[in-house]
C-alpha cells in the first residue's frame, strides 16, 4: 500500500477516571457521637489557627444537620490527624468516646424550668406542646465545648437563656410560628457553643444572651 494511502490509526479517547465509590458505612446514619467526635476535631482546629472562625461556624452547622457518616467525613478531610469517622458496625472496643448523654424537658399542657446551677448535657432536648419550657444556662457548669439544645414548640412556647460570652447558633424554623434565636460569636475561641435546632409549629422558640450574666471559668 502506497503511503499516502495509509489512513492514520484513531488515537483512542482518555479513559475517565472512577468515580470514587460510595462505601456501605457511608451510607448509614450518623449518630449522636459521631456528630461530636467530629465537633471536637473543628473545634481544635479552630484553636489551633487552622479554621477562621466563619469557616469553623459554617462546618459545625453542617456537622449537626449531617444524616449520614458520608457527610461527616468531607467536613474534616483536609485537617490533619483526622480519625475516620466510624459507624454503628465498628466494634464497641474501637469507639474512643462512649455516647453522649441528653436530658429531655417536657410541657405537656403546663410548664418545666430548668435553672440555677446545674451540669448541660451535651445534648437537651425540649418538648412543649400547649405549654411552656424555661432552660436558663446563665449559672449552670459547661463541660463539653459543644451543646445542641433540639427543641419542638406545637401550640406552646421554649425560652433559652445563656450568658453574654458564650457563642449562640441556629438551625431551626418556625411553621405558623416563630423560631427567634440571637446567633452570635465569642470573642473567646474556647468559650461554649450552644446550637438550638428544631421547630415551632403554631408555637415560638427564644434564645437570647441574660444582659449581664457571664461565665467566669468557661471550663468547669
Amino acid at each position: 500500500m502506497d503511503e499516502q494511502q495509509r489512513v492514520p490509526l484513531a488515537k483512542s479517547a482518555p479513559v475517565p477516571a472512577p468515580a470514587p465509590a460510595v462505601t456501605p458505612e457511608a451510607e448509614l446514619r450518623a449518630s449522636d457521637a459521631d456528630r461530636d467526635r467530629i465537633a471536637d476535631i473543628l473545634r481544635e482546629a479552630l484553636a489551633e489557627g487552622r479554621l477562621q472562625p466563619e469557616e469553623h461556624a459554617e462546618r459545625i452547622d453542617a456537622v449537626y444537620r449531617a444524616k449520614t457518616l458520608g457527610e461527616l467525613e468531607p467536613l474534616v478531610r483536609d485537617l490533619p490527624a483526622a480519625p475516620p469517622v466510624r459507624g454503628a458496625a465498628s466494634a464497641p472496643a474501637e469507639r474512643p468516646r462512649t455516647l453522649p448523654q441528653s436530658e429531655n424537658l417536657m410541657a405537656i399542657f403546663g410548664g418545666s424550668v430548668r435553672k440555677g446551677r446545674w451540669r448541660v448535657r451535651p445534648r437537651t432536648n425540649a418538648l412543649a406542646v400547649f405549654g411552656g419550657v424555661e432552660i436558663d444556662l446563665t449559672e449552670a457548669v459547661f463541660e463539653q465545648q459543644e451543646i445542641v439544645i433540639h427543641v419542638v414548640a406545637v401550640f406552646g412556647g421554649v425560652e433559652i437563656k445563656v450568658p453574654e460570652n458564650v457563642s449562640l447558633r441556629s438551625s431551626g424554623s418556625g411553621v405558623f410560628g416563630g423560631f427567634d434565636v440571637k446567633t452570635y460569636e465569642a470573642q473567646d475561641p474556647d468559650a461554649p457553643v450552644i446550637h438550638v435546632t428544631g421547630f415551632a409549629v403554631f408555637g415560638g422558640v427564644e434564645a437570647k444572651p441574660k444582659r449581664g450574666k457571664r461565665l467566669k471559668n468557661l471550663r468547669a
